[in-house]
């Protein structure tokens, strides 16, 4: 029993160290911007300085703020990056429905292009693209993002569809078979029983399509160019910004960009992502666990 016992807690103690280490990688960037946003000029040339600074300076938070005119564009980001989620999200459980459930001809083919446009980088179609939309006029606008979205064509749509597709596939036939039996339609249907049924793949979807679609930077300055400005655009071009906003002379010491402030500029860009999941974070797991429903 003592042997047993041993190698339970040794085990358990293994686990748990590969767990810190692990969570230590991915926290070690987070941990360095907020240590280092908090740094004055003082902090950053002192060798003794390290992890914890002398005193909370927040003076890199004010003019990362007035460099990415922060409250306005964030507002902005928002409302670029909410609609063409929401509109993914809903756009994408139609055609994982249709593939789903009904039978018709040049399914496969449509299923194998949806792998195709899985499997091919977004750098191959990225000039096409853009050449289309511009013959469109839709360079400069948001339709740029809201048009593929409608079409199950947006920022990796694919990955949607095959989600939808699976957890539509995995519903029991039989609760559609009867709505039929009374009467329902195949809109009645899946309003009513595939949809309140799919949530957690809505919930996973429509997360992964915000998170996505607002980290996405290169398709952003290519579609949306100067036209509109975004948080990640912002931080982008924070340097170029930063130098239109202080002047880089010597007479006004103390105004150059150092570490810290772009450390500042970094955290508060990613800012409103970790307070979104931090909301979310409870119907992601659930989500994710009632994913593994089984049907028919």
């Amino acid at each position: 029993m003592k042997k047993k016992n041993i190698k339970t807690v040794f085990s358990k103690a293994v686990i748990y160290f590969l767990l810190v280490l692990i969570g230590f990688v991915f926290l070690y960037p987070i941990l360095y911007m907020v240590s280092y946003s908090f740094m004055d000029t003082q902090d950053l040339v002192n060798p003794f300085v390290k992890w914890i600074p002398t005193k909370l300076y927040t003076d890199n938070y004010v003019r990362a703020c007035q460099v990415l005119d922060y409250f306005p564009t964030l507002i902005k980001t928002i409302y670029v990056n909410l609609i063409p989620a929401v509109l993914q999200t809903i756009f994408t459980s139609f055609t994982g429905y249709g593939l789903a459930r009904f039978e018709f001809r040049g399914k496969k083919l449509v299923m194998l292009l949806i792998l195709v446009t899985f499997i091919i980088p977004a750098q191959v179609t990225m000039i096409p693209q853009f050449l289309m939309y511009k013959d469109l006029n839709l360079i400069g606008s948001l339709y740029s993002y809201i048009l593929p979205a409608i079409f199950s064509q947006g920022l990796k749509s694919s990955i949607f569809i095959l989600i939808f597709y699976q957890f539509f596939k995995m519903l029991p036939k039989s609760l559609e078979e009867a709505a039929q039996l009374d009467g329902a339609s195949f809109m009645v249907i899946f309003t009513k029983i595939a949809v309140p049924s799919a949530l957690p793949a809505y919930i996973v979807s429509f997360i992964f399509s915000f998170v996505w679609y607002w980290n996405e930077t290169t398709l952003s300055a290519l579609y949306f160019g100067n036209k509109i400005k975004t948080l990640t655009l912002g931080l982008q071009n924070f340097a170029a910004t930063y130098q239109n906003v202080y002047s880089m002379s010597v007479t006004q010491g103390g105004k150059n960009l150092n570490e810290a402030i772009s450390m500042a500029g970094t955290l508060i860009s990613i800012l409103p992502l970790l307070i979104f999941y931090f909301i979310f974070q409870r119907w992601f797991v659930q989500s994710v666990d009632k994913t593994g429903i089984t049907g028919e």
